[in-house]
């Protein structure tokens, strides 16, 4: 009996970056190069194997964290996301330098175990995972503390999010229920929610004086950003006061939702090849490069990691 198909898709950045904090500066290579983020990295990888057993894991990657083109659209995008290490969730983009070095090491750590990467020129990683989300032949888990990826959530197409925002001990599974419970939104919605709201930490304005529950009030009566300009618009269905807050946001509101909406039709395709248990050469890679860089136990539990969860695959 073989297993049912199920795809993990990782917000790598985010990843690293949680890794980067969470594991001490002090653990180092034999040359005294930092390594930190990369082991912390594959204890995660083998935490998320082990737990949620897919078959098929991708590293989507940020080929570009801020495209000129988002910029473009709107000149504030993520121009203040500064090192910000709160409730053990950072929120990061500008690499320091430390973690900057570590880069080749985690592409070459997660090629050892077999994990392709995917990133696509001047797009995200958002970007990459809801083009893979959207139009995979199986089931998703969506793996990041970004909640602009809660667009994506969808449980008709069994798509769903493994949230890290709390820790990698306090993981929550996000589907539709835990959408609409949270915010008073559809997924469907959620990107419309977020325009609305705006975002410091990716430097989206929002809507002035539209907090998280009168943007949830505007969707759950217009049933979407449309039908909330064109009441607006018209005067209908909303205070005086609101519908002004609205109408004074049209340059805005005109641009936004392109920022904001992640892409689902990229020209990619997630890569078939299932986990696999390692070839006795790719193995003795594995062992060289942990060796190389004294990544160790890490590097141990993700190969073993993977290797039990294809192994399950066949077994059922």
């Amino acid at each position: 009996m073989t297993r049912a198909d199920r795809l993990m898709l990782l917000d790598t950045a985010s990843l690293y970056f949680r890794a980067f904090y969470g594991v001490p500066d002090k653990v180092t290579a034999p040359d005294g190069s930092p390594i930190n983020a990369a082991r912390g990295l594959l204890d995660m990888i083998a935490k998320l194997v082990t737990t949620y057993r897919p078959t098929h894991v991708v590293a989507c990657w940020d080929d570009d964290w801020r495209p000129q083109w988002r910029v473009d659209l709107i000149p504030s995008y993520k121009t203040h996301r500064v090192v910000e290490v709160v409730a053990d969730a950072p929120d990061v983009e500008e690499v320091p330098d430390p973690l900057e070095a570590q880069i080749p090491l985690i592409r070459e750590s997660l090629a050892a175990i077999g994990i392709p990467i995917v990133g696509v020129a001047e797009r995200e990683a958002d970007d990459v995972i809801g083009t893979l989300a959207t139009n995979a032949s199986m089931p998703v888990d969506i793996v990041t503390g970004d909640r602009d990826l809660f667009q994506l959530v969808d449980d008709a197409s069994d798509v769903r999010v493994i949230y890290t925002a709390r820790g990698m001990s306090n993981l929550e599974i996000v589907t539709d229920a835990t959408v609409v419970t949270k915010y008073g939104v559809l997924p469907t919605q959620y990107a419309d929610f977020a325009t609305m709201r705006g975002d410091a930490s990716d430097g989206l304005p929002g809507v002035t004086g539209i907090g998280e529950k009168t943007a949830a009030t505007l969707l759950q009566k217009h049933g979407d950003l449309t039908g909330i300009r064109e009441a607006a618009a018209a005067g209908e269905g909303m205070s005086a006061g609101i519908r002004a807050k609205i109408l004074d946001a049209q340059a805005y509101l005109d641009v936004a939702p392109t920022v904001v909406a992640v892409a689902t039709s990229l020209p990619i395709t997630a890569p078939g090849v299932a986990l696999h248990t390692l070839s006795p050469e790719q193995a003795e890679a594995a062992t060289s490069l942990a060796e190389r860089w004294n990544l160790g136990s890490s590097m141990a539990r993700a190969v073993t990691a993977i290797d039990e969860a294809a192994r399950s695959i066949t077994d059922g």
